[in-house]
């Protein structure tokens, strides 16, 4: 049988969106090696880690946590679960009642949330407006097995959490402290059509 693949990141370029705050960089990219001057093709590319589709790993807010190139190979490769939450509001909160009600008794330690956020792409809406994950399902998750936990928006946190203190991105850090691994900013979900698909990053 022959494999769909669906590309679900961003391309990045300049002038693409990046997060909305001070301290992140915006995409620079400068042409350095010509045909016909130096003779072959080059860029400088400068950009934040944490620009279009991308991973998080521990470290990112866990003092000591696990590096990018920690994540156990076999999170990246295989089933995972996606989630159809495309009927969601602006800055609607999903508790643990609305992730028992799409996954029953399964236990997967892959899932991906389907917004749909991804329309949003290019505006502010898509920062300020998002839905968001509970405390309380971010924990349930975990207890359930998740170690990758995929969405087409910005982030899991609420887009009103502080950015300092004890409630500066508390899902990110209840996650990722006990071992799950984030991929944000996907895009093309609408594309899989099925509940359960082969995930490969």
């Amino acid at each position: 049988m022959a494999r769909h693949l669906i590309d679900l990141t961003y391309p990045i370029h300049e002038g693409m969106t990046t997060y909305p705050v001070p301290w992140h960089p915006v995409v620079e990219i400068t042409q350095l090696g010509r045909h016909g001057i130096e003779n072959r093709e080059s860029r400088r590319i400068v950009l934040g880690t944490h620009t279009g589709t991308h991973m998080d790993a521990p470290l990112h807010f866990i003092p000591g946590g696990g590096t990018i190139e920690q994540v156990p190979l076999d999170l990246l490769v295989g089933p995972a679960h996606l989630l159809d939450f495309s009927a969601a509001t602006p800055k609607q909160e999903f508790d643990v009642p609305d992730f028992r009600r799409v996954l029953g008794r399964a236990r997967p330690r892959r899932v991906v949330m389907r917004f749909d956020w991804s329309r949003h792409w290019g505006t502010m809406t898509y920062y300020q407006q998002q839905p968001f994950i509970s405390e309380a399902a971010a924990q349930w998750l975990i207890d359930r097995g998740v170690r990758m936990l995929g969405m087409d928006t910005a982030q899991a946190d609420s887009p009103d959490n502080g950015r300092s203190g004890p409630k500066d991105s508390p899902v990110h850090k209840i996650m990722l402290g006990q071992g799950c691994y984030f991929v944000e900013y996907l895009t093309n979900l609408a594309r899989i059509g099925r509940p359960v698909f082969e995930w490969t990053v």
